[in-house]
């Protein structure tokens, strides 16, 4: 058994040629700035006119009429934690110590998000006590007494967003009991953050946080009976950037399967509240919810776990369940979702789920993987083959590491991942660092032949810095044995005899998985928890069993095995192998 270190590190970015100087950054990297000197020119000079942003906005808003269901599970338990003044969010737990949390200073940036979402709403109610209404119309008091316009977190705008929305989703249980005066705080406060949403949406430079901004104002606009006039204007706003980033499968421009999750979740209880309200909803919102369900389920493997792709985490497997308990019980998972640039292959129990996309455009990429042509494979509730996920834990170095290509199941030349990320360091960029350059030609075929169904996609991520394309050749059977090869196409003859050639071709397992090597090296047997057993076998390079881990779990990283092929496209450029149940 050959040991040897996970292969990648957390926040290496100095070994990949793509990220060491400005030149190498492409295309993307000029029009993305242009496209953000022009905002920020467009801003100054419109800036006298700042008043006329928005317009017309809600107005003076008495009372709230219907509040929209919250779909997100909730745990009474936490209630007592929060009433204790115990946090947890984004995998941190702190304690406010007697005082307010808005209060807490040098706090993480993801759990204060977290905090100021009031998301954690859901589990007081849940409790559904005096005492947690009590605690709740406290921290709400807190919230509008501390969180001024001028703190800019507080006020961001997918923050203020999704803050809005759950004020409105639990407002049965805050408002009950409550006195008149706070009444009246709570739904200023709400008209107010509106206001300043409409304000200032047009200058929000994250797509996904413009789009969550414009459904909660829609959730404000319903449950508060504004004027047709307003209610006209912010529904045809979100139909437009509904149109904008749901792609024609049902997929999100972004490529991100965790930001369907949240659309969902916030779109079906929108379409309720407009039937509630007998006002027909904006065929975008209809759209988007018909297209969204089957996408949601060409990601799920028969675990009830969605596959880890381009920013996805740990599933919230009760919350994936009630979404689709929502839509139509027969419809089918989607295979091929070439607009989004997934495939799916199905035999039975046996699932392969694989990327074969190019990179999202430099806007929607702050949560992109440099994982093209990556899978993986499932048998049953066991899954078998996956990639690493993105972490909850707000770690920059974990979440780094999680979006580099040796990070997923698939090639790797060298050290260089097939796309380049911008420095995570650089104010110039999100908080979540876009990729500048990547995969921007993914052929993909799909077929059948007497063995079973066949996949072959292609992709240019390491032809620019190595001259070499990716093929990936699939091949699921009727009895669920997977048959796979990767070839390496020498593009440019002379960048590839210039550049290092060693490559590896990694499969990250399941961390549930028993490993056992055979003494040729060419076979290794995975024993699931349920004693069932399957062997991989490699026909053209020994197999190495080492470390890896998986970041999408509730509980942090948990340690896994990874098999590693390696070998040298300039004496082998194909690697073969084969994945069976025994």
């Amino acid at each position: 058994m050959i040991i040897r270190p996970i292969g990648f590190t957390a926040g290496k970015y100095e070994d990949d040629p793509l990220k060491t100087t400005a030149e190498h950054r492409g295309w993307r990297y000029w029009v993305f700035q242009s496209r953000e000197q022009a905002l920020t020119v467009w801003f100054w000079l419109t800036r006298p006119f700042a008043f006329l942003r928005g317009w017309p906005r809600l107005g003076a808003i008495n009372r709230i009429v219907i509040a929209p269901q919250d779909l997100r599970t909730s745990d009474p338990t936490a209630a007592s934690d929060i009433y204790s003044g115990y946090f947890s969010f984004a995998g941190k737990a702190l304690s406010s110590g007697g005082r307010s949390p808005f209060s807490l200073t040098a706090v993480p940036i993801g759990w204060s998000e977290e905090l100021m979402g009031f998301g954690w709403l859901r589990h007081l109610r849940a409790a559904d006590s005096a005492l947690t209404r009590a605690n709740a119309r406290a921290l709400i008091d807190d919230w509008i007494l501390l969180c001024k316009p001028s703190n800019a977190l507080a006020w961001e705008t997918g923050i203020t967003a999704r803050r809005l929305m759950s004020w409105i989703s639990q407002s049965p249980f805050v408002l009950e009991g409550a006195d008149q005066e706070f009444y009246k705080r709570f739904v200023k406060s709400i008209r107010k953050q509106s206001d300043y949403l409409s304000k200032f949406i047009h200058e929000c430079r994250s797509p996904e946080r413009r789009l969550r901004a414009c459904i909660a104002l829609c959730y404000v606009a319903l449950s508060t009976q504004a004027s047709q006039r307003h209610l006209n204007r912010v529904s045809r706003q979100m139909g437009q950037e509904l149109n904008r980033q749901i792609l024609a499968d049902g997929g999100h421009i972004s490529r991100n399967p965790a930001l369907l999750i949240e659309l969902l979740a916030d779109l079906l209880p929108l379409r309720q509240v407009y039937a509630s309200q007998n006002i027909t909803p904006p065929q975008a919102l209809l759209n988007a919810i018909d297209r969204i369900g089957p996408m949601l389920r060409l990601f799920r493997h028969m675990d009830g776990n969605l596959a880890l792709f381009n920013g996805m985490g740990a599933t919230p497997t009760d919350l994936v369940a009630t979404l689709i308990a929502y839509q139509d019980a027969l419809a089918h998972a989607m295979e091929n979702a070439e607009p989004s640039g997934y495939q799916r292959l199905q035999s039975g129990p046996h699932v392969l789920i694989m990327d074969c996309g190019p990179v999202p455009e430099v806007t929607y990429s702050g949560f992109a993987h440099a994982g093209c042509l990556s899978l993986e494979y499932s048998d049953g509730s066991q899954r078998l083959i996956m990639n690493c996920g993105m972490p909850m834990q707000d770690n920059e170095d974990w979440r780094s590491a999680a979006r580099l290509t040796q990070a997923h199941s698939t090639v790797a030349i060298g050290d260089a991942s097939s796309a380049s990320f911008a420095p995570n360091d650089s104010v110039d960029w999100p908080r979540s660092p876009p990729l500048l350059s990547g995969s921007e030609q993914v052929s993909v075929m799909r077929g059948h032949d007497d063995v079973g169904q066949t996949l072959k996609a292609t992709h240019d991520g390491f032809r620019r810095t190595h001259g070499i394309d990716h093929q990936r050749n699939i091949t699921l059977s009727e009895a669920g044995t997977l048959i796979g090869e990767d070839h390496l196409l020498i593009h440019s003859a002379n960048r590839a005899h210039k550049m290092d050639d060693g490559y590896h071709l990694r499969f990250h397992l399941h961390p549930a998985l028993e490993v056992i090597p055979d003494a040729s090296f060419h076979q290794v047997t995975l024993r699931g928890p349920d004693s069932r057993r399957w062997v991989f076998i490699s026909a053209d390079a020994p197999v190495s069993v080492e470390e890896s881990v998986i970041f999408a779990t509730p509980d942090g990283g948990r340690r896994s095995l990874q098999l590693v092929m390696r070998g040298r496209f300039r004496e082998t450029s194909v690697m073969r192998w084969e994945l069976r149940k025994v």
